[in-house]
């Protein structure tokens, strides 16, 4: 594979995977690590970006979620999105710093969006957080922790 399509393959995969589609991105990107065909940073920087967009999405379908919330096909479940925003409510945006957290981690972004929590701040509080933990799985990937 090109290095090319390998980082957008893993941007891609990463963005899929801060939306509410099942897909994982830490296999992915240990596995280019482990290649070691791309630069370190640069993969955990394109694997951020992709997974910080999709969050964005995130916040974006939160934004207009009062339109489609009562919809059959709509993709979280009203358990999901009230404990994430019971969680939003109780410690406010600093909550965002669990946006790449399993499980919760894809409703709080969404329930951002719906308690209409600013732009800028979302994005930098998911982007530190998306960030984060791709650099602590790259270190301990390539044994540097």
């Amino acid at each position: 594979m090109s290095g090319a399509l390998e980082l957008l393959g893993l941007f891609v995969v990463a963005l899929g995977a801060a939306s509410l589609l099942p897909l994982q991105s830490e296999p992915l990107l240990v596995g280019l690590l482990l290649l070691g065909e791309q630069p370190a940073w640069l993969l955990v920087a394109v694997a951020s970006a992709g997974n910080t967009l999709g969050s964005v999405i995130n916040w974006a379908l939160g934004r207009q979620l009062v339109r489609w919330q009562d919809r059959r096909w709509f993709p979280v479940k009203p358990a999901a999105l009230d404990r994430a925003s019971g969680w939003y409510r109780r410690w406010g945006h600093w909550s965002l710093l669990l946006s790449w957290a399993p499980v919760v981690g894809d409703p709080l972004t969404l329930a951002a969006g719906v308690l209409r929590e600013p732009f800028g701040r979302f994005l930098l509080l998911v982007a530190i957080a998306k960030t984060g933990r791709y650099l602590v799985l790259a270190l301990a990937t390539l044994g540097l922790t």
